[in-house]
């Protein structure tokens, strides 16, 4: 069969659907890989499938340019005629969703995590809303990665019961993302670290003001951030603010990286105030690798951690409950939080193994091919 994955950056791709990829070439089918061209686009080769660059404008709401983007997916979908089509992210799930029905290909979505659009209510997420499920109401199969989306997604009959089913998260690589034993807290500084988009919708500012706190009591932990800043989002942390904190001495801004790991390892805790997440990737590798975590009692994050368990959860938006937590994290000790990165890669192992996805994408791409 020839399958089409597409995304919002071949980024994504490369960093979060190489498993899936390889495995689809492995059974051997024909896979096309679609998203705005970007300097990751020429590795998907070695994936196994072939690249093709559509432009898309992933934050603007323009409906010219989103009407446009819907003509691009129908041109793309009849030169290509595609066996099935998978997609992730909001536009490739709403207008290239929509043209594959157009055209009668059958659709697999994957909701990974609704964001803004379930944050905030005006005319905008009531709009995309509405999109949402007229697009999905026609897909084959739709997956999500945590439970409250997916309800949400079913009481507002915006896909149908029988059609859904969870994922858990992107899967990881537990291969690559190896169990590395906690170095102990001894005449050192402790290290948290936050790995995402530098986002205010991430809890960047909880946990700026959250390491003040500390800082009172502990002044010689670190605090580190390690994501892109600037990205075309309205909610983007800026530059020149990541430099004022900086500046202020309290956070240590790492830049960006294409292996998370090494941060990962040198951390002790991981970190991530989120207000919405699908299921959070940072605190998956985290947790893989045996890094206890410090998160939102969100959607999403809460998925992460068993509170008490392998983490604890605080109030989201919150900063002083944040610092109480990551407080408690730093006073456990050393043996403590050794059971806790030990608890966080059992949950991993038994619930995250991106073996999972594969398998239930592999079954539902079957029982198309049959059907």
């Amino acid at each position: 069969m020839k399958i089409m994955i597409v995304l919002n950056t071949a980024w994504n791709l490369v960093n979060f659907r190489a498993g899936l990829i390889r495995a689809l070439a492995a059974q051997g089918h024909e896979v096309v890989a679609v998203a705005p061209d970007d300097e990751y686009a020429h590795r998907l080769a070695e994936l196994g499938c072939r690249f093709v660059a559509l432009p898309m404008d992933n934050k603007g709401t323009h409906p010219g340019r989103d009407l446009l983007l819907f003509f691009r997916f129908l041109k793309l979908l009849r030169r290509e005629r595609p066996d099935v089509y998978l997609g992730y992210t909001i536009k490739p799930n709403i207008y290239g969703s929509l043209a594959a029905h157009v055209m009668g290909v059958p659709v697999v979505n994957n909701i990974a995590g609704l964001g803004t659009v379930f944050i905030r209510d005006n005319w905008l997420t009531r709009l995309v809303r509405a999109l949402y499920k007229t697009a999905m109401s026609r897909s084959h199969h739709v997956f999500f990665q945590n439970n409250e989306d997916m309800s949400m997604f079913i009481e507002r009959r915006m896909v149908a019961a029988g059609k859904v089913s969870r994922l858990p998260g992107s899967g990881i690589d537990l291969d690559i993302f190896d169990f590395v034993p906690l170095r102990p807290v001894e005449n050192r500084p402790f290290i948290f670290l936050l790995v995402a988009r530098l986002l205010w919708d991430k809890g960047v500012g909880e946990y700026v003001e959250a390491a003040r706190i500390i800082r009172n009591k502990y002044p010689s932990v670190r605090f580190q951030l390690l994501g892109f800043l600037d990205v075309i989002n309205k909610t983007a942390v800026t530059r020149a603010q990541m430099d004022a904190w900086v500046e202020e001495g309290v956070v240590e801004y790492l830049g960006v990286t294409d292996d998370v790991k090494p941060y990962l390892i040198a951390a002790d805790s991981v970190v991530l105030p989120s207000y919405r997440e699908g299921v959070p990737r940072s605190l998956l590798e985290a947790a893989a690798i045996g890094r206890p975590i410090v998160t939102t009692d969100a959607v999403g994050c809460r998925d992460a951690v068993e509170d008490g368990a392998n983490g604890f959860l605080c109030r989201v938006a919150d900063a002083g409950d944040l610092a109480d937590k990551m407080i408690k994290m730093i006073d456990l000790g050393n043996a403590d939080r050794a059971k806790m990165a030990r608890a966080g890669r059992r949950k991993m192992e038994l619930e995250y193994d991106e073996k999972f996805v594969i398998t239930s994408y592999l079954q539902i791409i079957e029982g198309i091919r049959i059907g």
